[in-house]
């Protein structure tokens, strides 16, 4: 955490306003906080400071791409994200992070460290189930898809089976029903 000095706001130089900080963030930061599920990554983030005089207003937006492997085919693809948290710093008597929303931070300091809350903010904006956009529309070739093709049953071979496994006396009393 200590090579994450860039991502250090000092608020205390800044007149009452709103301020701009601009990141660009690749695969060396996610090194930091020891997470490696990405192949690449190039997100621009922005954080709009709001100093007023007893708190501060952070809004922090990220757009960008983070290539990852599809879960489905494992085929690498670039999967754009983007969100957006709000941050209200407020001043206390002891440094509190507990509520995702509100940091407090003791009398006298004079700045913070936003490395963790991009980080957060990134990571959560990654959907869970990462689907490669060729699967969703059909256009992606992969030797995965075309193993998942050949093992899936078709309707065919079900009908098949269900008229080799049925009786023809059965099949007589059926006859019986539709013949009114």
């Amino acid at each position: 955490m200590n090579n994450l000095k860039e991502y250090l706001i000092q608020f205390v130089g800044l007149k009452t306003g709103k301020h701009q900080f601009d990141y660009q963030i690749d695969n060396a930061f996610f090194e930091h906080f020891g997470f490696d599920e990405y192949n690449a990554s190039n997100i621009k983030v922005e954080i709009i400071l709001d100093k007023k005089n007893t708190m501060l207003e952070l809004e922090i937006k990220h757009k960008g791409l983070v290539n990852v492997p599809c879960d489905l085919t494992s085929e690498d693809f670039d999967l754009p994200v983007k969100g957006k948290i709000n941050l209200i710093v407020k001043f206390g008597d002891a440094f509190n992070d507990e509520n995702e929303e509100i940091l407090t931070l003791p009398h006298g300091e004079y700045e913070f460290n936003v490395a963790q809350y991009i980080y957060e903010s990134i990571i959560l904006s990654v959907p869970t189930k990462r689907v490669h956009p060729g699967v969703k529309d059909g256009t992606l070739d992969s030797k995965a898809l075309e193993v998942l093709n050949n093992l899936a049953p078709t309707e065919v071979k079900e009908q098949e089976e269900e008229k080799k496994d049925t009786d023809p006396r059965w099949d007589d009393l059926k006859k019986l029903l539709t013949d009114k």
